[in-house]
């Protein structure tokens, strides 16, 4: 959905959050003995010390010598369960082996012959259709609208799959592999055909092959390993490679579409009866949308450390959950940041801290200006609304997407923050805001008790705190670890998946 450009340079486990959001690194640490709720907010602006403890009602002392239960079902079937088969893969493998199915079905009813390229490019066209679609900031919208638009009532066997929905992409990647794979069969065919000379012409041919390899391209770059390792090279070829290819998908079709035209029958008569046009037509409208709400929007910069930068914006509204894309470069490179909705306050923030060059110049000469595009987008802890009692886990830079929804106070809560030393990095305004709106908030401070023991503090707060699920996020390790610690113990925990 989002790219986050820059790579962490965090004490400790302070690290930036998934690819949704590329926000803050933040650390904070709870009061020792806070002897009510009503108290805890007014006694925290006194203590300016870097290293202190600022803790609620729950207590995270001793938790070390707590006992994790067993894990649920045997060792191989929840490896299979939350680690192999996670959903985004099963829903992955479900586009994909749909689509071989209909391709071997189609080549055991008529044989290769009868899969004539016809047929095999509007196949393709489709399946590249969807993945576009996929990746449009509207459509992403309505499935978590409708996702979680469920209510608390229902059995949790239900919300916790509902709160599955930011695994969509996997419906992404696997059309854009299919589409791929079906227009490999497509140029096969094609050039089979122009060699019988059966209504295959070559510029038809010219333009499949140009097109397979920008494809092709573009799944190399994006596959995870090479996508981490070479993110700005993933993007600028998914950018810069994608909008050749739709143009020259354009080409394509309208000389498929005449090379296939009836006798009698007028090049727009055919083009308008031809399913192909309307889902070029469209997918092409999906990706030329956000770049029409492309702006140059004022920004108040307020520095909170030579570590991290606050920067606010008036010119949209947003909710908890949504990130927003912005730039410098608007051709080049944008990066995602959570946004920090306030209730009753206009605009969003967002808070960068220093983990590349672009942060580092944003928090050394922060900008006046910037370029944004599209429009705000969900993002995972949009789900957090559907359980009715939940523990956030934050670290670092994460507490940027788990603010707004703290603030929000939609469903009860319970705060878990780990990170070094924070009111010199972050100032008491952002640090007291929050335990305003949850006092009995947790916060860890990594450098004074060192590296917690994540999967037992969480499980810990879970039982006290009697949640039905967990939302966190932190690094992707620990993301993975901690998820899967909750979900092989029956607890629904939902973290970012780095799929963009």
């Amino acid at each position: 959905m989002s790219s986050n450009n820059d790579a962490a340079d965090e004490t400790n486990i302070a690290v930036p959050p998934p690819a949704h959001y590329s926000g803050p690194s933040v650390s904070f640490e709870p009061e020792r003995s806070t002897p009510s709720t009503s108290t805890a907010a007014s006694s925290i602006s006194d203590k300016k010390s870097e290293y202190f403890v600022e803790k609620g009602g729950i207590s995270w002392e001793g938790y070390l010598d707590d006992e994790l239960p067993e894990k649920t079902q045997g060792h191989w079937i929840r490896n299979l369960r939350f680690q192999v088969f996670s959903l985004y893969r099963r829903l992955f493998s479900i586009v994909f082996i749909t689509n071989m199915a209909v391709f071997i079905a189609t080549c055991v009813k008529g044989g290769v012959e009868g899969a004539d390229a016809q047929f095999l490019g509007k196949v393709a066209v489709a399946n590249i259709f969807v993945a576009i679609l996929m990746r449009q900031d509207y459509v992403i919208n309505a499935f978590f609208t409708v996702a979680c638009a469920a209510p608390q009532s229902w059995p949790l066997s239900i919300r916790r799959i509902l709160g599955r929905v930011y695994t969509i992409g996997g419906i992404h990647s696997g059309s854009a592999v299919s589409g791929t794979i079906w227009l490999i069969l497509f140029a096969v065919q094609a050039t089979r055909q122009f060699i019988r000379k059966d209504h295959i012409t070559i510029p038809t041919l010219v333009f499949t092959y140009i097109i397979l390899a920008l494809l092709v391209g573009m799944i190399i770059f994006a596959y995870p390993k090479a996508r981490t390792r070479h993110h700005d090279t993933f993007e600028a070829t998914h950018r810069f490679a994608g909008w050749t290819a739709i143009a020259l998908v354009w080409c394509l079709i309208m000389f498929l579409i005449k090379d296939y035209q009836q006798p009698g029958q007028t090049l727009g008569q055919a083009v308008v009866r031809a399913p192909p046009f309307w889902l070029v037509l469209i997918m092409t409208c999906s990706i030329i949308l956000p770049w029409l709400r492309l702006r140059k929007v004022p920004v108040r910069a307020e520095v909170l450390s030579n570590h991290c930068v606050r920067l606010y914006f008036d010119y949209v509204d947003t909710h908890p959950g949504h990130f927003t894309r912005m730039s410098t470069s608007p051709l080049i490179e944008w990066h995602s940041f959570a946004t920090i909705a306030v209730p009753g306050v206009k605009g969003y923030s967002a808070v960068v801290s220093r983990a590349g060059d672009w942060t580092s110049r944003c928090i050394e000469s922060p900008p006046s200006h910037l370029w944004v595009r599209g429009i705000p987008c969900d993002g995972v802890v949009r789900v957090t609304p559907l359980f009715r009692r939940v523990v956030l886990v934050a670290t670092g830079s994460g507490i940027g997407p788990i603010a707004p929804v703290v603030y929000a106070k939609k469903t009860a809560l319970q705060l878990l923050w780990t990170a070094p030393a924070v009111r010199k990095t972050y100032g008491d305004k952002f640090v007291d805001s929050l335990l305003e709106a949850n006092p009995n908030a947790i916060i860890y401070d990594t450098r004074e008790h060192g590296k917690p023991d994540m999967v037992k503090l969480t499980y810990r707060m879970v039982k006290e705190f009697n949640a039905e699920a967990v939302v966190i996020i932190s690094n992707e390790p620990l993301t993975r670890k901690v998820v899967y610690g909750m979900m092989s113990r029956g607890i629904p925990a939902f973290g970012a998946i780095w799929d963009s």
